[in-house]
């Protein structure tokens, strides 16, 4: 199954993408934030339609404690709006530490700060698509409630 996975920032959306299986997870090009969220979730929506996605991930950014800020909010309101521009499922996954990793990542690939800055949102989708996808492989036919 190929998922679109979406990191909703208040400067940049960083999107990634799976191959068909649902393994890999690759960095797409970021969408720099309009005034209109509904630019926004259009624009996302015409991504996934044109990259045949048939499930699109948006990162809930959620504290530490489980508690739901002003980011989860704006992740929470685009994921409705995406959804009203396409067919493709849209469902929510926590996000924590997903820009953390990837900052990481890029630190480790020898990337200074001021060309990471660029690529982060889109790694932290990565991360967040890569994390999604585990957790579907390990969900069971009767944890999804087949007879």
């Amino acid at each position: 199954m190929r998922v679109l996975a979406v990191d909703v920032g208040s400067v940049r959306t960083g999107l990634a993408i799976s191959d068909e299986l649902g393994i890999l997870a690759s960095p797409l090009p970021a969408l720099h934030r309009t005034e209109s969220i509904r630019k926004d979730a259009r624009a996302i929506a015409e991504t996934a339609d044109r990259l045949k996605a048939e499930r699109i991930v948006v990162g809930l950014p959620v504290g530490l404690d489980g508690t739901e800020g002003p980011a989860a909010t704006m992740a929470r309101e685009m994921a409705e709006r995406i959804s009203r521009y396409t067919r493709i499922p849209v469902v929510l996954h926590d996000e924590r530490w997903t820009t953390v990793e990837a900052a990481e990542r890029l630190r480790e690939a020898g990337l200074d700060s001021r060309r990471a800055r660029r690529v982060v949102d889109s790694q932290a989708a990565a991360v967040l698509l890569e994390s999604y996808l585990e957790t579907a492989r390990q969900i069971t036919p009767e944890d999804a409630g087949a007879p």
